[in-house]
């Protein structure tokens, strides 16, 4: 694999954590073969916040690395690393779109009885 350097080179993938969740979202879990390091996540977490956001970025940036990749393969007018960097890039606009209609923030059940609390 061709990575950066970073403070630790690791790989988890466990479902109950974040790094994990991003992992499932963008297909990036075999431990034998995968792309971001857990250090290079927690930095998309660190700067996006909520897991979709991380793993929207996480898209773009692998659409990124398959876009300046000069060994793409060319048919005709079909390019394989476009097509592969476009998908990544149309789902990283999904995964914002989804994290952007969530609500802020839910609301309170109305007290339908009008009564206040400490009212006896």
């Amino acid at each position: 694999m061709d990575h950066k350097e970073v403070d630790s080179m690791s790989f988890t993938y466990l479902l109950t954590t974040e790094i994990g969740r991003i992992r499932l979202a963008i297909q990036d879990h075999d431990s034998t073969n995968y792309h971001f390091e857990d250090a290079e996540l927690q930095v998309f977490l660190d700067h996006e916040g909520p897991v979709n956001l991380a793993a929207a970025a996480a898209f773009e940036s692998w659409a990124a690395a398959y876009a300046l990749n000069a060994s793409s393969e060319r048919i005709g007018d079909y390019n394989y690393a476009q097509t592969i960097s476009k998908n990544m890039l149309e789902q990283a606009a999904r995964l914002r779109k989804n994290e952007g209609e969530k609500p802020v923030l839910e609301w309170a059940e109305p007290d339908l009885l009008g009564t206040v609390e400490g009212d006896t």
